[in-house]
């Protein structure tokens, strides 16, 4: 067991729970997608079926990607304003530099949460040592809109290490989770968010099964990494690379693995802004007239640039 590792029951009867397990809305395979300088990610939304899910605007699986010596596919600078982007890295090493004079370095299970608020200049690239030498990149970003009353705050940057973060393995050992955000039963998340988020990565092995608590207002929705997993009231089979986007009809989520193989999967839930959203590629904001403002402000330097 690692050092963040502690055991708790976690293990739920699923006859208590499963009149009230929520039932699946959408299954929906990620896309490739080119983005940034060159990198490959797998766009789980939005896309052609899902535009957004309230608060969530967006969700890529950055690689797999094995990158040659010297090779240096990432993220060169671009600006944010109006939400917050959380880079969860599974593999590989990822270094960031912004225009409020943040910088940190990413590797394995490290998170950043960025507040862009009001606005910001940043580039996540291949960690110097990591791009010499080449390897695998693997990771997540995900971005949640903020509401109208944030979107103008100070940019805030938190860089958490894997060793912060809490992590949790039932005493039989077939179930972990990773508690990036919110409460996992009595485990709360270092990461302070401005509004209710879960986010939990579930490794599950193979036959086992967990039942996970979830505001009934809350969307839901989970991204299988690897394995085969059951999902939901039905329990439903969803391979990997594949978002399941669960209704808002019950108080539990139902994860299952198969008896073959593990499961990796990421599970998040938010609740909803229920505001509008405009938004302009990296910008996202409530009005059309912020919209154009963010854009003078970005012609004019007003959002940032990176001087070091």
């Amino acid at each position: 067991m690692s050092k963040t590792g502690k055991e708790i029951d976690i293990t739920q009867s699923s006859n208590d729970t499963s009149v009230e397990s929520r039932s699946i809305k959408l299954v929906t395979k990620s896309n490739e997608t080119p983005e940034g300088d060159g990198f490959v990610v797998h766009r789980c939304f939005p896309s052609q079926s899902i535009r957004n899910l309230d608060p969530f605007l967006l969700l890529d699986e950055m690689g797999p990607l094995d990158l040659l010596p010297y090779e240096t596919k990432g993220f060169p600078e671009h600006p944010h304003r109006g939400f917050v982007t959380v880079t969860y890295i599974l593999e590989g090493r990822f270094e960031h530099k912004d225009s409020q004079r943040n910088s940190g370095k990413l590797g394995p299970g490290d998170v950043q949460w960025m507040t862009a608020g009001s606005g910001l200049v940043h580039s996540e690239m291949p960690e110097k040592e990591f791009a010499k030498n080449g390897g695998r990149l693997h990771g997540f970003q995900l971005w949640i809109n903020l509401r109208k009353i944030d979107k103008w705050i100070k940019p805030d940057y938190q860089d958490v290490p894997s060793a912060k973060i809490p992590l949790i393995r039932t005493p039989d050992g077939k179930v972990s989770v990773k508690v990036i955000a919110g409460n996992y039963h009595d485990t709360k998340a270092v990461i302070n968010t401005l509004t209710p988020i879960l986010y939990l990565h579930f490794t599950l092995q193979p036959d086992s099964e967990v039942v996970q608590p979830v505001p009934e207002n809350f969307n839901a929705f989970a991204y299988v990494i690897s394995g085969n997993g059951l999902f939901g009231k039905d329990k439903t089979a969803v391979q990997e690379k594949n978002l399941i986007v669960f209704k808002n009809d019950g108080k539990y989520i139902s994860i299952g693995s198969d008896n073959k193989n593990p499961l990796d999967v990421l599970l998040v839930a938010g609740m909803p802004f229920n505001e509008p959203v405009v938004q302009y590629g990296p910008f996202v904001m409530n009005t059309r007239e912020e919209i154009d403002k963010t854009l003078e402000d970005y012609r004019n330097g007003k959002i940032g640039k990176i001087e070091f």
